[in-house]
């Protein structure tokens, strides 16, 4: 790998951790407000205008993020790679501060809510670590064959594993919260003038993770990424 590249990543890194900390430190605060005595399900339901900028906080670091991944990058494809790695980069960060700060997790199984937009994306939190790592090594690979090669590129065939497996995993995150509404007769969250949002959630306690279904959308980015390195390995090296 370049060494150009090395301190892109390395500065980059460094970003992503302390944007990790500022996840953090306010999630951190959230919680001394909301959850004194820790942090459980169901849920305590905030004020409406508390939630709406929770949720425009999330929608500005992945923005922050799209943005340090394009500045890094040169091309979509690096920048894409350098995103990757910005957003798992973070997000492990994020549990490890939480740790170092008020001792939660208290295991890599503990529950976590992960995301709110459209319902709840909920599971342990070895989950979403696991796609983080994932994330990082199929970035760094993009990073180095666009180093070593003349041209690298992500064929259909990877793209559509890659794409299917992200979705698969999304739905393995939603499964809990989608079984249960179904079986309680209550549906997604909805916006209501009166109350606050994301009202349901105040009686949603996880049950099970699908790990089933995570397994299979983690084995076809797997296998995505797999058929995207071995064809690259296959690419004569530029020569310099």
């Amino acid at each position: 790998m370049k060494t150009s590249t090395k301190k892109t990543l390395l500065w980059l890194s460094l970003f992503a951790i302390a944007m990790g900390f500022l996840e953090t430190s306010v999630v951190v605060y959230l919680r001394e407000l909301y959850y004194p005595q820790g942090f459980n399900f169901p849920l305590v339901i905030i004020p409406n205008k508390i939630a709406v900028v929770e949720f425009w906080r999330e929608f500005a670091t992945i923005i922050m993020l799209i943005g340090a991944g394009y500045m890094c990058g040169h091309n979509r494809l690096t920048r894409f790679a350098y995103f990757l790695i910005a957003f798992a980069i973070w997000d492990i960060f994020y549990y490890i501060f939480l740790y170092i700060l008020i001792q939660w997790p208290q295991s890599l199984f503990t529950w976590d809510i992960l995301f709110l937009i459209p319902v709840p994306w909920t599971g342990p939190v070895i989950a979403p670590c696991l796609v983080a790592s994932g994330l990082i090594v199929f970035g760094l690979y993009i990073l180095y064959f666009t180093d070593r090669l003349s041209h690298t590129a992500i064929n259909p065939t990877q793209w559509m594993l890659l794409i299917l497996g992200v979705v698969v995993v999304i739905l393995s995150f939603v499964w809990d919260y989608l079984t249960v509404a179904a079986n309680s007769g209550s549906f997604i969250w909805t916006i209501h003038s009166d109350s606050s949002l994301f009202e349901e959630l105040k009686s949603y306690v996880p049950n099970r993770f699908n790990w089933l279904i995570f397994s299979t959308g983690m084995v076809l980015s797997a296998v995505g990424t797999y058929g995207y390195i071995r064809s690259n390995l296959a690419i004569k090296p530029v020569k310099h």
